[in-house]
């Protein structure tokens, strides 16, 4: 996998992690906790995509 493709893979998960970080930390009583959660498991997936 090239450079490019791995780029392009990273901004594809920017969206969700910036407007889904902000969905479930308006809907989890502002705590970070399940947003950070969120964040973690969006960041493995990612990195296991990558890792192909």
């Amino acid at each position: 996998m090239n450079i490019a493709r791995r780029l392009g893979i990273l901004v594809f998960f920017a969206v969700p992690a910036i407007v889904g970080g902000g969905i479930v930390f308006h809907f989890s009583q502002p705590s970070y906790t399940p947003m950070a959660i969120y964040e973690i498991l969006l960041i493995l997936f990612a990195g296991a995509i990558i890792s192909k």
